[in-house]
């Protein structure tokens, strides 16, 4: 199960840069994000939102080399494996770019819009899942960018002991 925190950071940037750190983190298996998502809060604007994945590319890509594989076994079947390959690849990623739009997984948009909208203007906000972390290794990364913590399925001493170790200055 992942657990959700919610943070956010002076600057309109600086999420960024924490997503950029974390996902660093991830590749020397300290971390493990389910999901995250990025919100700007501009000083002028409107919230702008920035998902970590891309669901319609992925299902696009997904979707081409399913039907080109598929596209081209029918092919074989009717002497044109060329054709079949070209068209069963165009139909293939057509219908995974819809579906890639159409799903969610996640964290909830619709989460992240209404608690985007709280955050002052000129500051960002990251929004992780995490599967599994080495805490005090995640944390001496993060917390020269000063996050404040805004929300998190941790219970209720969990996300205290995070508080109080995103604050001390050891």
């Amino acid at each position: 199960m992942s657990d959700l925190i919610v943070m956010d950071f002076d600057g309109i940037e600086t999420a960024d840069i924490v997503l950029s750190k974390l996902r660093a983190l991830g590749k020397a298996h300290l971390i493990d994000l389910t999901d995250a998502v990025v919100v700007i809060r501009p000083e002028q604007g409107d919230v702008q939102i920035k998902q970590s994945v891309n669901l319609t590319a992925l299902g696009a890509s997904h979707g081409l080399s399913t039907g080109a594989l598929l596209g081209g076994l029918v092919g074989l079947l009717l002497l044109n494996p060329l054709a079949g390959f070209a068209v069963g690849g165009a139909a293939g990623a057509a219908v995974g770019a819809l579906t890639g739009r159409l799903s969610d997984f996640g964290i909830n948009d619709d989460f992240i819009r209404d608690l985007g909208k709280t955050i002052k203007p000129g500051t960002s906000a990251l929004f992780v899942l995490v599967a599994k972390a080495t805490p005090d290794k995640v944390i001496a990364e993060i917390k020269e960018h000063s996050p404040r913590i805004l929300k998190t399925s941790l219970s209720s001493s969990q996300e205290e002991k995070l508080r109080t170790a995103l604050e001390n200055d050891t």
